[in-house]
């Protein structure tokens, strides 16, 4: 993460013990990696750790959420978060809770690694060249810059694992009584590709790219904006020895979350139910039952947009947006501190100015 809450101290420690780890793999006759590229695994490891270890911990919410945003408006089964969670247990038990978990941190966890990862790295870019065109050598990123930095990492690793994504969406809705079960990940984008293209894989990616902006972007400018300014102002009490505390961290977490997914979560129906057209024997949770039953069919996002709200109303676009709402903010905020924690156990330098 972009941070400069290290201290100079944990920074050498940092330095020591990696200098340690290349003298061991020489003694050893091993060619020892550098120090950067250490360091990128170790990204890599606490971005891939701090995703799933948050979605896990809020699974039951995520699938509620899904399902919400894609039932059929003429056959209602989840009918709010309390009853839909009761409805899920009853009708699936606690396994239920947990449909496409598996493939979600399959999916989450090179998702962000990637993400954290192309953070770092679009960060230091940027804060070269905006102190090369400034001419300062001190100068520090911006919102605003944190911002674009934000949404080039929420893209990158969002292409990456689309079709993960998308298939998980259509994992996730499925229940027993669906005409057509996918067994798994690997089973489902088979399907897919087979039945309905590889450009199928890709349902949904517009309103997901333009998404991200607001969404990751405003995640990660937030939450460092945030800490930065609770660092350069110790008189509300927050900081302990030049740091912020975990739950400090936790709480910049949270609403930086919070903010995030409620500018962007339009675009996140949309998106979920564009991933369910052209699905053959889709879930009856989709198409509805008995008279009520018919397939969703959009031209594309516009499209989906116009007939969502014509025929459900604006409210339609906030399907959903209580279970996430309860989800996002402990998710977002474990994830950036399980992040940061990690990093710390496993002695990575994280300040971007060196």
């Amino acid at each position: 993460m972009a941070s400069e809450d290290v201290k100079t101290s944990e920074s050498a420690v940092s330095t020591i013990v990696n200098l340690a780890e290349e003298a061991k793999l020489a003694r050893e006759g091993v060619k020892a990696p550098s120090y950067a590229i250490l360091s990128i695994c170790k990204s890599l490891v606490a971005g891939g750790v701090a995703g799933g270890l948050s979605r896990t911990a809020v699974a039951p919410l995520e699938r509620l959420k899904i399902l919400l945003q894609v039932q059929n408006p003429h056959s209602i089964k989840y009918n709010g978060t309390v009853q839909g969670l009761k409805y899920i247990w009853r009708t699936e038990g606690f396994r239920g809770l947990f449909k496409g978990n598996g493939t979600n941190c399959a999916r989450i966890v090179p998702n962000s690694a990637v993400k954290f990862f192309s953070y770092e790295q679009a960060s230091k870019g940027i804060l070269y060249l905006y102190q090369q065109q400034t001419g300062n050598e001190d100068a520090q990123l911006t919102p605003l810059l944190r911002l674009g930095a934000g949404a080039c990492a929420g893209i990158i690793a969002m292409s990456a694992t689309y079709p993960m994504d998308m298939v998980r969406g259509r994992l996730t809705v499925q229940t027993e009584n669906s005409p057509y079960q996918y067994r798994g990940m690997f089973h489902a984008l088979s399907t897919v590709l087979r039945q309905e293209g590889p450009r199928a894989l890709y349902k949904g990616w517009l309103p997901s790219v333009i998404g991200v902006v607001p969404y990751v972007g405003l995640n990660f400018a937030v939450y460092e904006s945030l800490k930065d300014w609770l660092i350069k102002n110790p008189q509300f009490g927050f900081v302990e020895n030049s740091e912020l505390s975990v739950t400090t961290r936790l709480a910049c977490g949270a609403a930086a979350g919070t903010v995030g997914q409620t500018v962007a979560y339009p675009l996140d129906v949309i998106r979920r139910r564009m991933q369910m057209v052209g699905w053959k024997d889709a879930a009856s949770v989709v198409t509805g039952d008995g008279r009520n039953k018919a397939p969703l069919e959009y031209t594309g996002m516009i499209d989906a947009f116009r007939k969502t709200v014509r025929h459900e109303g604006f409210g339609a676009l906030y399907k959903g947006l209580v279970p996430n709402s309860v989800k996002v903010v402990p998710s977002i905020a474990i994830a950036f501190v399980t992040y940061e924690v990690v990093k710390d156990i496993l002695g990575v330098e994280i300040r971007i100015s060196d």
